[in-house]
């Protein structure tokens, strides 16, 4: 619940940093100077690649989560359980012991969103957020298409 919540704050923030700089683009592209009306351009750009980047992770968070209530809920999620450091991260050691039979799951059944999300825990439990990222990435698509 606390993710969600910060969620919803950074959202919240960037909603306001969203409406501020379109007021100073407006100023500016209203201003009739060259520089200006440049910079206003500017502003109106860099605000709409955020809403893009804020709206990809929300999206990216919900797919990850459906996922992982839809594993727990089938009994699916991994039953291995790694030792934490102090940090709450798992041993590194461990999870790479455990990575090389995620990864043969996946290139066995290629198509399976499962074999993908597995990947995907296992890729971060051994330090390796971009795969991970990747890995989730890929579940979610292969889950949406499988529900359509």
């Amino acid at each position: 619940m606390s993710a969600r919540i910060g969620v919803a704050v950074m959202a919240a923030l960037l909603a306001l940093y969203i409406l501020l700089v379109a007021q100073r683009a407006w100023l500016l592209l209203t201003s009739g100077q060259v520089v200006g009306v440049a910079m206003g351009v500017a502003l109106v750009v860099l605000p709409l690649i955020a809403a893009w980047a804020l709206w990809r992770e929300i999206a990216f968070g919900v797919g990850a989560q459906r996922l992982s209530r839809r594993m727990e809920a089938d009994g699916a999620l991994p039953a291995e359980e790694l030792d934490v450091r102090a940090s709450g991260r798992p041993d590194r050691a461990q999870a790479d012991a455990l990575f090389p039979r995620y990864r043969e799951d996946v290139q066995a059944h290629p198509d399976d969103w499962r074999a993908w999300f597995r990947l995907g825990l296992a890729y971060d439990g051994a330090g390796d957020r971009r795969r991970a990222r990747e890995a989730m990435r890929t579940a979610i698509r292969l889950e949406k298409s499988a529900r359509a």
